[in-house]
């Protein structure tokens, strides 16, 4: 199959949370899914860039350089590409109504999909109590949260020695933990009753690296997830259908569609204990 004809065209994809200059950055999956999927319209809803951890430690390989490049590319192509900076990178929205590059920096927007519907799209994280009332219990999370996704990296760089693909510690235990569930549901409420206040028919968001699409009573939720933990983003369809694309998933589908099919020598080894 050629490169071209891999490709699939979308009307909009929405990626955030890829916090470039971190280590847990998983920018090698970002540029693949890049390279695979286009739009008409691209949306970075925030945490783009870490600028907490850069603050502390600079960190930037070249992957994370490629991420940006290839964004640029893409907008002078004629991508429409809208920046909508989260709390790891708020120092971007002083620049809010400008454009950088062909990308449009915005605090927020308003995007009408293919059938009609519009849809709030912000990063999230002023709807997050911990952040807008109590930001020193943001940096202490922030830095417990940069250890377990070192134990993660390391869990994972095992799991490759040993021939298994990628797989997300660090999503799993957050998603067993019960303060992180009830965290989780109050952040979707609060923007489901924004969603109502500002008269439109969904929200689209990122912040908490939960993605999502559901119904809230009327509103749709949709959280287009991470780059660190569970590799998605959301896409709308050319007809309007939104969907969560899981990149770590279909990379783990490819790898095992390249490893040897054994199937052919257990049945030989079970026919031949079967004559002896």
């Amino acid at each position: 199959m050629s490169a071209s004809r891999d490709v699939k065209r979308y009307r909009s994809i929405w990626i955030s949370d890829v916090h470039l200059g971190t280590r847990g950055c998983k920018a090698e999956f970002l540029l693949d899914f890049l390279k695979h999927n286009e739009s008409d319209h691209l949306y970075l809803v925030g945490d783009i860039v870490d600028g907490w951890r850069l603050r502390k430690t600079w960190y930037w390989p070249q992957a994370h350089n490629d991420v940006v490049q290839k964004i640029l590319r893409r907008a002078r192509k004629g991508v429409q590409v809208y920046y909508i900076p989260g709390n790891h990178d708020e120092a971007a929205r002083d620049y809010a109504g400008l454009q950088f590059g062909g990308v449009h920096v915005v605090e927020e927007m308003i995007h009408v999909t293919a059938d009609g519907r519009s849809l709030l799209v912000t990063h999230g994280d002023r709807f997050d109590v911990v952040v807008k009332y109590a930001r020193w219990l943001a940096f202490i999370g922030d830095n417990a949260y940069v250890v377990l996704l070192q134990a993660n990296t390391l869990f994972n760089w095992v799991r490759r020695k040993l021939g298994f693909p990628y797989w997300s510690l660090s999503a799993f235990l957050k998603h067993k933990a019960k303060t992180a569930v009830e965290f989780i549901g109050n952040y979707e409420i609060a923007l489901g009753d924004e969603a109502r206040r500002r008269k439109v028919d969904g929200v689209v968001c990122g912040h908490i690296h939960s993605a999502e699409i559901r119904d809230m009573e009327g509103i749709l939720y949709c959280n287009d997830g991470d780059w660190v933990e569970s590799c998605t983003a959301l896409v709308e369809h050319p007809c309007g259908r939104l969907e969560i694309i899981d990149w770590a998933e279909d990379i783990r589908r490819r790898a095992m569609a390249t490893l040897p099919d054994r199937a052919p020598a257990r049945e030989r080894t079970a026919r031949e204990k079967k004559a002896a």
